[in-house]
């Protein structure tokens, strides 16, 4: 499965598009919290993860969650993923607990795509 780092900007279809591509509605995703990217597509988090590591990006910075493109705006991005469970970083579940993280990937996400 393909996957896209977006460190400039893309666009919702893009998303959808790949969504398509991948899942049919959804799409998983990682982002580096620090150096402000995002890789979407791929099949497990895992390989997004991999990806971002390997061009610089340091694990503790890397958060994963799924894109439903068509979804209302409340209901879009669900922060969950194998990749999150992380008990020295405060994370013991799939699902982002810290409320800092799920802001900054949102602001993140509303910087990099372009409806």
């Amino acid at each position: 499965m393909t996957i896209k780092i977006v460190d400039k900007k893309t666009t919702w279809p893009e998303v959808k598009q790949l969504a398509e591509k991948s899942y049919g509605e959804m799409v998983k995703a990682v982002a580096d919290i620090n150096l402000g990217i995002v890789a979407i597509g791929g099949e497990f988090h895992a390989d997004a993860e991999q990806l971002l590591l390997a061009q610089g990006s340091r694990q503790t910075d890397l958060w994963g969650f799924n894109i439903y493109p068509d979804n209302p705006a409340e209901e879009m991005i669900i922060y969950d993923s194998l990749i999150n469970i992380r008990p020295k970083d405060n994370n013991r579940s799939t699902e982002i607990q810290l409320p800092e993280i799920k802001k900054r990937i949102l602001e993140l996400i509303r910087n990099k795509i372009i409806l």
